[in-house]
């Protein structure tokens, strides 16, 4: 699986109106991916203060990864959450930096100041310190079908969701050159134990929107179907991007593509048309 449903690597939380904050400064001084993460990681706030940014076709290539929008929550909640985002963080760092199978869960304990025991009890596998970083995503399908306007069926609101996706330079849409995203997702797609753990990934994903779209086999189906051709339309555009195409030039392919497996998606499936 090549899929970028990376985030659905990653996506930075601004995307498409949902929980985070958009993130459009010129990225000074950092000419590599490592230098990139290491110059986020040293603003706690997760912002860059712009200086006078040049237009930009497509501001979602200046947005960098693993940001959440941890606002309106309890203070018990915000620290846990905190806790999750930090260490997960310093995980990454080290991962890109070192090589995924290179760094021990112990190593990344002793960078983020914590015990072996405290790391396992909020990170059950090593693999799932890096899974966090696209967990967010996992119940995006779900939500965009709760979240849809009045009169409008759960499949044109997925597929706006998408186009919009398109439209931002979303990572969750495979159509993203930034160089943190390139390098989070070579690192992801290229060990093979984060791309085991991915599958289960996908299947919580097509749980989540199956209990949305009603439950039962029908239900099942259709989200099956559905996560598929969000995860084949990422990939064919991570595909293209990866094999050195800009961006511009690969996205008006990608919303072409995106209306025809949507359309396909609503010849197959009437009833998810309508509201």
């Amino acid at each position: 699986m090549l899929i970028p449903d990376f985030a659905q690597a990653m996506t930075v939380a601004s995307r498409v109106g949902e929980r985070g904050v958009p993130v459009d400064a010129p990225l000074e001084g950092a000419e590599d991916s490592k230098a990139l993460i290491a110059t986020w990681n040293r603003h706690p706030d997760n912002l860059w203060t712009p200086a006078a940014p040049p237009p930009e076709p497509c501001p979602g290539r200046r947005r960098l990864p693993f940001m959440r929008d941890v606002s309106g929550t309890g203070l018990r909640e915000l620290k846990r959450r905190r806790m999750y985002q930090e260490v997960s963080e310093i995980a990454v760092r080290l991962f890109l930096e070192r090589g995924f199978d290179a760094v021990s869960v112990a190593e990344v304990a002793a960078a983020a100041e914590i015990s072996k025991p405290t790391l396992f009890r909020y990170f059950p596998s090593k693999e799932d310190l890096v899974l966090h970083q696209i967990a967010d995503h996992e119940e995006e399908s779900a939500r965009v079908v709760v979240a849809r306007e009045e009169g409008v069926g759960p499949l044109p609101a997925l597929r706006r969701h998408f186009l919009a996706g398109l439209a931002a330079c979303d990572p969750v849409t495979g159509l993203n050159d930034h160089p943190a995203v390139r390098a989070f997702y070579d690192m992801l797609y290229g060990t093979p134990s984060l791309v085991a753990r991915l599958h289960g990934y996908l299947e919580r994903s097509e749980t989540a929107l199956a209990e949305v779209l009603g439950g039962g086999l029908d239900a099942r189906l259709a989200a099956g179907q559905i996560i598929a051709v969000r995860r084949i339309l990422a990939e064919e555009n991570w595909r293209r991007i990866v094999a050195g195409e800009a961006v511009e030039d690969v996205r008006r392919d990608a919303e072409a593509a995106a209306e025809r497996a949507f359309a396909v998606l609503e010849a197959g499936l009437p009833g998810l048309r309508r509201a």
